[in-house]
């Protein structure tokens, strides 16, 4: 099964958080999953501080902006300011976020990355207390633009802004729909390996399944430890990108550790199910442009069979 990250940001700036903390004062000003117990996303936010108010941002909110501050700028801590307040919801916790990013060298001004600007926004991650990005976002308001300043962490200090483009509460993002059109079929083969058999038709927008055969098993839950066997297929040419079926053996992994349109598909179904789900880009690797991922920007169809599932831990 192929994995995609829960987070775009990168790697190097949530541990520089998690290192040097949000101020000064102690290393346990850093949030983390023990000590924000009872907090919420407003609380959980970098500090403001004079070094992020002094960058100037300007450009409208999803375009690429135009970053101004005199180098080289000194970050010793991480700070936070909202550049601009954006007149949508705020995120609460477990919403999705569709964010656009640019990241710049602290030492010399000069871009490192800019990403999902202008209409392809990077693909939406989950925010909530303790995960590392709600640092960055806290309960900002869709539309907003976030500056934020980054220790180094190994590859310089850096400063941060980013876009607050989409919110979608926990509950509705990739919710599971049944199929409301043409939608492809299945057939197995007397040693059970399935043909998916692609329609000639729009592909839908959401996550849609259907179930093939329903299972007497046990549930599977949020977090679960799966085995299934599965085979993946492109809506767009019928072609097979993955299958456990072809290599022999089934896969063990998280539901927590996939796209969330598979995520979604699994749980709350039952040990022993058989089904076919098709899930929009947005779903599965992200829109076309938004990440270098082979599969971005295909519609994706699953056949999956439950072979087993294991309490989370």
């Amino acid at each position: 099964m192929r994995f995609r990250p829960l987070a775009a940001l990168s790697v190097a700036a949530v541990s520089a958080l998690l290192l040097v903390g949000c101020s000064s004062s102690s290393p346990e000003s850093t949030p983390t999953p023990t000590d924000t117990a009872g907090a919420d996303l407003c609380s959980v936010a970098a500090p403001e501080g004079d070094v992020a108010s002094s960058i100037t941002v300007s450009g409208e909110v999803g375009a690429v902006p135009t970053v101004e501050f005199e180098t080289p700028l000194e970050i010793t801590t991480s700070e936070r300011a909202v550049a601009v307040e954006g007149d949508g919801d705020a995120i609460s916790d477990g919403d999705y976020v569709s964010y656009a990013l640019g990241i710049y060298d602290a030492t010399t001004g000069e871009p490192l990355q800019e990403a999902g600007f202008d209409g392809t926004a990077l693909p939406a991650m989950p925010i909530s207390v303790g995960s590392g990005p709600d640092v960055f976002f806290g309960c900002a308001t869709e539309g907003s633009r976030i500056v934020m300043t980054v220790p180094d962490a190994g590859s310089g200090a850096q400063v941060y802004v980013i876009d607050v483009l989409d919110i979608v509460p926990a509950d509705a993002w990739c919710a599971v729909s049944e199929p409301t059109g043409e939608f492809p079929s299945v057939e197995f083969d007397a040693d059970g390996n399935p043909t998916v058999t692609i329609p000639d038709a729009e592909a839908p927008a959401d996550v849609q399944l259907e179930v093939l055969e329903e299972g007497d098993g046990a549930t599977v839950e949020a977090g679960d430890s799966v085995t299934v066997d599965y085979q993946g297929v492109k809506w767009s040419d019928g072609s097979v990108f993955d299958s456990s079926y072809e290599r022999g053996e089934p896969a063990t992994f998280a539901t927590t550790g996939v796209v969330t349109g598979f995520q979604r598909a699994l749980e709350g179904q039952t040990v022993g199910t058989k089904l076919v789900v098709s899930m929009s880009p947005g779903c599965g690797y992200g829109e076309e442009g938004s990440s270098t991922h082979e599969l971005a920007g295909e519609t994706l169809v699953f056949v999956v069979e439950i072979i087993e599932t294991t309490p989370a831990e």
